[in-house]
């Protein structure tokens, strides 16, 4: 039996403050901790790319199967499901059995979104959009699946473009999702054959601007979601091999481009894709 179509407002019934008090909890938990906003958003993606969205990226481990939550690319890595469990809390309490864990996630990873781009300077208020709702959270977890379907960051642009083709997602939506890579961290295990070991001839990988691949031997955190993430691209300062790949590929080298040139453009468009 196929599942009923999203919709937006999908809880305005059933759980009128739903979307409110996950909005609450995200916001109080990224002000304390800014590097949440990507840790949410980035849960979403690896949710939604292995299975579909329906929070299996959640669900622990058991004997005899291990889960996507306990795979390298997630654990320990991936970050939020706290701030899941917090709002799926205080919504049981007020709305028991209503609202969907895949759900939370959704709009957990809006108002991430959000939160983390209202220090531009090229939005007001920060990227707002509707996330239509009415997800039904799975019940199978497979950790081999994470392996079958998410895209490592060792990745050149023509697998990253096979690899969303596979989702029904474009050449431009792929290109427009890595924006989110604008904030958060990555783990040196995802880029530092880039620093220290590239090739036979090259320690450090000579497409990576040398000033900042000094920078990156330092801590770093980026806390504000804009189209700011293209711009370093040009300038040879893509953190990962996936990164890098879209400026120096003929095949999504254009697409950067007209990023760096119109950010209300890319916050649309990575709006849609949500």
């Amino acid at each position: 039996m196929a599942a009923p179509p999203l919709k937006v407002g999908y809880y305005l019934r059933t759980c009128p403050l739903a979307e409110n008090i996950i909005k609450q909890t995200v916001f109080n938990a990224v002000s304390r901790n800014p590097g949440m906003a990507a840790g949410l958003v980035r849960l979403h993606f690896h949710d939604c790319f292995v299975r579909g969205c329906d929070a299996s990226v959640l669900l622990k481990s058991t004997p005899g199967n291990p889960a996507e939550r306990d795979h390298p690319a997630n654990n320990p890595s991936l970050r939020g499901s706290e701030i899941i469990d917090q709002a799926k809390a205080r919504l049981e309490a007020l709305c028991p059995g209503t609202v969907s864990c895949a759900d939370i996630v959704a709009f957990a990873a809006r108002d991430s979104a959000q939160f983390a781009s209202r220090n531009s300077a090229l939005f007001t208020g920060g990227i707002i959009y509707d996330v239509p709702a009415g997800r039904r959270d799975g019940r199978v977890s497979r950790l081999p699946e994470v392996t079958q379907n998410l895209p490592p960051p060792s990745f050149n642009a023509q697998q990253l473009i096979a690899n969303f083709a596979r989702k029904g997602l474009s050449v431009d939506e792929m290109v427009t999702l890595s924006g989110a890579h604008s904030i958060g961290i990555s783990h040196c295990s995802s880029f530092s054959s880039r620093l220290y070991a590239f090739n036979a001839t090259h320690a450090q990988d000579p497409t990576l601007d040398r000033t900042y691949a000094a920078f990156l031997k330092t801590n770093i955190t980026a806390n504000t979601l804009d189209n700011k993430y293209y711009i370093q691209l040009l300038q040879r300062r893509g953190l990962l091999t996936s990164d890098e790949t879209l400026y120096t590929s003929p095949s999504t080298s254009g697409l950067v481009v007209n990023n760096t040139r119109n950010g209300y453009t890319w916050s649309w468009k990575f709006a849609k894709q949500w």
